[in-house]
């Protein structure tokens, strides 16, 4: 049995849902966000309390989902997500242009990447930059791509790396 899908959702001040023909619609301070209802789900609001039922058991699997992404929907529009990115080698820099992120990553030519809109990216020196948004999914995205530019390699470090992430080191040549 699901138990994240059982899980009461509890709506703050200032944010509104409204399922309108399957598609929820989450309001907030910060912004507004869209989610279609998957099959088979419905949703029951009473005062600032969701509940979210199954019509069969062939939607049992995507329970616990539609209850996942409703919840951070209502986080995004109140707090919002953020990711926080460094890079670590000799010359490698990020450089924030209007809605571009030019990064110098060691190849023989800058890579610019366009930051999709509804995401802001603020640089917190040349090293290291902040991903925010309102969307997980989109930030989350963003981030992956950005750090896909130069993973983290295990013998010396280098590449582009999240901010709490531990890369696990080899030895090398030398230990044997």
């Amino acid at each position: 049995m699901s138990r994240i899908g059982n899980r009461i959702i509890t709506v703050p001040e200032g944010v509104t849902v409204e399922n309108v023909n399957n598609i929820v619609t989450v309001k907030g301070p910060k912004g507004t966000l869209t989610q279609p209802m998957l099959k088979d789900i419905t949703m029951k609001q009473e005062g600032n309390e969701i509940t979210l039922e199954r019509l069969n058991e062939n939607a049992k699997a995507m329970h616990g989902t539609m209850n996942a992404l409703i919840n951070n929907m209502i986080t995004g529009v109140t707090n919002g997500y953020e990711k926080a990115l460094e890079i670590i080698g000799v010359g490698y820099r990020f450089n924030v242009q209007g809605n571009k992120l030019v990064i110098s990553a060691g190849y023989s030519h800058p890579v610019e990447m366009k930051v999709p809109e509804g995401l802001t990216v603020e640089a917190n020196g040349n090293t290291e930059i902040t991903i925010k948004g309102i969307d997980k999914v989109l930030v989350g995205e963003f981030a992956a791509n950005v750090r896909k530019v130069r993973q983290p390699e295990p013998y010396k470090g280098k590449g582009i790396r999240y901010k709490d992430e531990h890369v696990s080191r080899k030895e090398g040549k030398k230990a044997a």
